[in-house]
C-alpha cells in the first residue's frame, strides 16, 4: 500500500522510514531510525527529486507508481549521489526506460562508478545556475560542492519557492505521520539528532556550508524539502540560524561539558567532585558524560554544543584511555575550535595522558585552556581541593562571564 503525502498541488511526499536500521552509514547509531525523503512534481514534465536507500526501496518505488498514476517519469534530478539516496537510480531507469537524469558533471560521473546501464544516453548535464522548467515549474540549481560530497546540489523551484536542499537542514530519525518541523516538538524531540547529525555528517565542512547559505540567503525560500527529517514550511530562520552557529563553529550554548574516561572510579569521582564544586562556582548548565558509555558521535555533537568543556582522562599503557583519544581525534577530523578547556589527567605509574590530551587540542584552531592542568595520582586526594575549586572558578567564569 501506497504512503503518498501531498505537500502542494502538483508537490508530493514519496519517501519512506527505516526504523530497523541500526548504524547510519554504519557508524552512527540511530535509536530513532532514519527517514529517506523523495518528492515528485506532476507538471506537464514529471520530476523526481532523488530517490532512496535500498533498505526501502519496495515503498519507496510503490510510492512513485501511485503519485504517478500511469503517467510516465520524464525528468530523475540527482541533488547527491551517496548511496542512502541513490540506490534505486538503475531501479528507476529500468522502469521508466525514457527518463533523463538530471545532474552536473561530478554526479554523472559517479552515476557510473556505481551503476553500469548506458549513463550518457539518460544524462542532462547542468551547470551551477541553469534552469530546467517543465511547465507551470521552473527548477535553478544550486551548487553546494562539499555539503557534504562534491557533487551536492539544491534544486530552487522558482514557481513556489521550495528549496530541495539534499543533505542541508536534514536530520536523523524516522518520520512518523507528520512529516513538517512545525507538526512535532522540534525543540524537545528532534533538536539533538539535527543537530548531531550536521556536526557528525556535514560538520568538517563549515566553510561550504556558510557559502551555500549565502547562496540561499538570496533565494525567497519559502520551505525546506530536505532528504532526511522534517519539511520547514514555517519559522525557517530557526534551523537558519542553527545551521549558521554549527557551521560557524561557534557554542550554541553557555554551559560546561565534562568529558571523562575512567577505568576504575577515581577519574569518575574526581570530575564529580568538580563538577559539585563548578555549581557551587555558580556553573547551572552542566553536562557530564562518561565517554566509555556515550557514543562518540554523541560527545562530538555536544562539545560542539557547549562553549567550555573539561577533558578528563586516566594513563593508559602510557597513553590516553582509548575511547578518550578516539574523541579527541574526531574532533580534529570535524574542525574542532574555539572553545575554552580544561584537563584532568590521572597515573598511577606513568602519568602522561594530559600532556598528550593537550598535545591533541593544541593542534585545534583556537582552543584556550582556562586552567592549570589538574594531576590525579591514582585517586582525588583532600589537599587537592584547592586545585579543584580553582579550577572549578575558571570554568564559573569562562561560562558566566
Amino acid at each position: 500500500m501506497n504512503n503518498v503525502r501531498k505537500i502542494a498541488e502538483d508537490v508530493f511526499y514519496v519517501g519512506a522510514s527505516d526504523r530497523r536500521l541500526a548504524l547510519f552509514e554504519n557508524i552512527y547509531p540511530i535509536e530513532r531510525g532514519v527517514s529517506y525523503n523523495s518528492y515528485i512534481v506532476l507538471d506537464e514534465k514529471t520530476v523526481l527529486l532523488d530517490t532512496a536507500d535500498h533498505s526501502v526501496s519496495r515503498e519507496f518505488l510503490e510510492n512513485v507508481e501511485s503519485a504517478l498514476s500511469g503517467r510516465p517519469l520524464d525528468y530523475l534530478v540527482v541533488n547527491h549521489m551517496e548511496p542512502d539516496h541513490c540506490s534505486v537510480i538503475a531501479e528507476i531507469v529500468l522502469r521508466y526506460p525514457d527518463v533523463k537524469i538530471v545532474g552536473n558533471q561530478k554526479t554523472v560521473q559517479m552515476i557510473k562508478q556505481f551503476y553500469t546501464f548506458d549513463v550518457d544516453s539518460h544524462a542532462v548535464i547542468v551547470k551551477d545556475g541553469d534552469t530546467l522548467t517543465t511547465g507551470r515549474h521552473t527548477f535553478a540549481f544550486v551548487f553546494a560542492p562539499m555539503v557534504h560530497w562534491p557533487e551536492v546540489m539544491v534544486a530552487f523551484d522558482t514557481s513556489n519557492g521550495f528549496l530541495f536542499s539534499a543533505d542541508a537542514f536534514g536530520t536523523f530519525g524516522a518520520l512518523s505521520g507528520n512529516i513538517y518541523a512545525d507538526e512535532v516538538n522540534f525543540d524537545t524531540e528532534w533538536l539533538d539528532d539535527a543537530r548531531r547529525y550536521f556536526i557528525n555528517i556535514v560538520g568538517k565542512y563549515g566553510v561550504q556550508v556558510m557559502n551555500t547559505l549565502k547562496k540561499a540567503a538570496t533565494l525567497p525560500i519559502k520551505m525546506i524539502l530536505p532528504l532526511h527529517g522534517p519539511i520547514w514550511r514555517e519559522n525557517l530562520g530557526y534551523f537558519i540560524e542553527k545551521y549558521q552557529t554549527w557551521a560557524s563553529y561557534v557554542p550554541e550554548e553557555k554551559g560546561l561539558l565534562i568529558v571523562y574516561s575512567s577505568i576504575y572510579g577515581n577519574t569518575a569521582n574526581a570530575v564529580d567532585v568538580l563538577a559539585a564544586k563548578a555549581a557551587e562556582a555558580g556553573v547551572r548548565n552542566i553536562h557530564t558524560y562518561d565517554a566509555s558509555k556515550t557514543d562518540v558521535s554523541v560527545l562530538v555533537s555536544e562539545c560542539f554544543r557547549y562553549s567550555t568543556i573539561v577533558f578528563a582522562s586516566p594513563t593508559y599503557n602510557a597513553e590516553i584511555f582509548p575511547k578518550m583519544e578516539m574523541l579527541l581525534i574526531e574532533l580534529k577530523a570535524h574542525n574542532f575550535q574555539n572553545r575554552d578547556v580544561a584537563i584532568v589527567e590521572n597515573g598511577t605509574w606513568a602519568l602522561s595522558s594530559g600532556k598528550k590530551m593537550c598535545e591533541m587540542l593544541e593542534a585545534m584552531k583556537n582552543i584556550n585552556f582556562i586552567a592549570p592542568t589538574l594531576t590525579i595520582k591514582s585517586s582525588l586526594k583532600a589537599e587537592q581541593m584547592g586545585a579543584v575549586e580553582e579550577m572549578a572558578a575558571a570554568l564559573a567564569k569562562s561560562v558566566n562571564g
